[in-house]
């Protein structure tokens, strides 16, 4: 056979594998596609009543998810459960007579529940009384020696209820803090936290749109219904008698009231060395709590490994979402589409990929959470009570809102440079093409948001991902106003909802790069590490020597 004919040959076999491949390929992204688009449009349809814990929309959600991983070929991730109980607490505070009243010298003041104030209580008990409590204005409300600020130096806050402002001060002075980078500092959560710890009755939260990243909805929509917690012991009395938020105009009212110059003392603040304010005010108010202890479930389902099968990489998304509240042009249920039946669906197609795909030797739990809205709470219980040793776990995927805005030459990664797992996915990515990169704006604090967050806070190396920006077919502009638009108008109201034309080419290409990032993780003997002088490192080396 002459040389010419066998080249050809050569070259029409070559041809042919590659157009049998590329076959191979379209019927597989045909296949995840449409377990993807399933499983979204069912978990946020209106018969799954937004998927809030305790509610039918959990039974039908932990159905849902159960009969897929068996579907898939996983198997149970909790002996033979594909269940972990998660025990809560479901309050429901309400203001008694609708009453939160504030009194000086000039007389007495109120405000209306949910409109100007918003808020509840952690402590298990039937009625909270705050009675005559002092109100101090305490810049951040933020004790964080790292950074040389305390707000709650030279002041007893100890009964009284504070004031702060939302977020952090990086925020305002990029020299400050990290900068717009959000530290968890500037996290409700913190302050809350920070507010018991220092003993004070109750704590309001100045509400502003941009430092907070949403706008006064939100907040109204989570104090409208119950509240899922983690129940102590003692019932929570740790907890501050009141969490709440107050918004912009009626913290305007507020100081106006006790004589005093918001916009001046919010620029002192700002300042290191700024000192609390007493308003010489006094706070009332009564908490009625109706209280119901169930036990919701996290959903895990496993794929064992080969040689390090007792090694385990955990892909996570949580489930619920804000189940009925307040309707919203007419609509009360918030289905939580992008988020987060998109994050669960991806968990359920990155399954389908990797039970497809040769054994890897490390296993791969495939965890489904609960209480993510209320908290991240699913994702603190398991860290608190791990299925599989901390230790021998060697990083955490994170999904939730996943975008169908169509495929991206970029993907952002939230808390890039704290870890070298990120080089797991810049290496996929660049065999695609894509950058990788941090977000211009961290000011919203997503990192502390997502239930990777608990797990990072256990030493755990984590990948956190949101959709790019740089539109293919559109552009840059385009994209961040697509984003922009999620978070002004479907971001936790109940137009957060799955529809037929969604694009979800961006998604499937997404859940790829984790795929493939994980696919790698999966099959090499390191453990990602933190990078020096990350928080988080220590508490993995502890871990480690276990």
């Amino acid at each position: 056979m002459k040389k010419n004919t066998l080249l050809l040959l050569f070259a029409l076999g070559l041809l042919f594998s590659c157009q049998k491949k590329e076959s191979q390929t379209k019927t597989e992204d045909a296949t995840y596609e449409k377990l993807f688009r399933e499983a979204v449009s069912t978990l946020a349809a209106d018969e799954f009543m937004g998927r809030k814990p305790f509610t039918k929309g959990e039974e039908l959600t932990l159905n849902y998810l159960e009969d897929q991983f068996k579907a898939i070929g996983l198997e149970p991730g909790n002996g033979d459960s594909y269940f972990q109980e998660v025990p809560m607490v479901d309050i429901f505070s309400t203001i008694k007579d609708d009453k939160i009243s504030v009194k000086g010298k000039k007389g007495s003041l109120s405000f209306t529940p949910l409109t100007e104030i918003a808020g509840g209580t952690k402590r298990v008990v039937k009625t909270q009384e705050i009675t005559d409590a002092p109100i101090i204005f305490a810049g951040f409300g933020i004790d964080a020696p790292e950074y040389n600020w305390n707000d709650f130096e030279g002041v007893d806050v100890k009964g009284k209820v504070i004031v702060v402002l939302v977020n952090d001060p990086g925020y305002y002075d990029s020299d400050l803090f990290q900068g717009k980078n959000m530290t968890y500092y500037g996290r409700w959560t913190y302050k809350f936290e920070e507010a018991a710890r220092q003993g004070a009755a109750g704590v309001l939260i100045i509400h502003a749109t941009a430092p907070a990243s949403y706008g006064w909805g939100v907040v109204r929509s989570h104090w409208s219904r119950s509240n899922l917690y983690m129940e102590s012991k003692d019932g929570n009395k740790d907890a501050a008698a009141l969490d709440g938020w107050i918004s912009a105009d009626a913290a305007q009212k507020l100081f106006d009231f006790a004589g005093l110059d918001l916009n001046k003392l919010t620029e002192e603040a700002k300042q290191p060395g700024f000192k609390a304010v007493p308003l010489n005010l006094t706070f009332s108010t009564t908490l009625e709590n109706t209280i119901d202890r169930k036990v919701s479930k996290n959903v895990a389902a496993v794929l064992p490994g080969s040689d390090l099968k007792d090694q385990y990489l955990i892909y996570s998304a949580h489930w619920d979402h804000l189940g009925v509240g307040e309707p919203i042009d007419g609509d009360s249920i918030y289905n939580g589409a992008a988020d987060n039946a998109s994050g669960t669906a991806g968990l359920l197609t990155l399954a389908k990929m990797f039970k497809a795909a040769p054994q890897n030797k490390r296993s791969i739990l495939f965890l489904a959470v609960t209480g993510e809205e209320q908290g991240l709470l699913g994702s603190a219980y398991y860290t608190q009570n791990p299925l599989y040793p901390l230790s021998k776990t060697v990083a955490d995927i994170n999904m939730d809102v996943l975008q169908p805005f169509g495929k991206m030459k970029d993907i952002f990664l939230i808390g890039m440079g704290q870890s070298n797992i990120d080089n797991y996915l810049i290496e996929a990515a660049e065999k695609v093409n894509r950058k990788v990169h941090a977000p211009e704006d961290q000011s919203d604090g997503w990192y502390y948001r997502s239930d990777h967050f608990n797990f990072a806070k256990a030493g755990i190396p984590t990948l956190y991902i949101a959709n790019g920006e740089e539109s293919i077919e559109h552009g840059a502009k385009w994209g961040k106003e697509q984003i922009e638009a999620y978070n002004t108008h479907r971001y936790h109201k109940p137009q957060d909802e799955y529809a037929d034309d969604w694009e979800v080419s961006g998604i499937l290409s997404d859940l790829k790069l984790l795929y493939s990032a994980g696919q790698k993780l999966a099959n090499t003997d390191e453990f990602p590490t933190w990078n020096e002088g990350v928080m988080y490192k220590n508490t993995q080396e502890q871990s480690l020597r276990q």
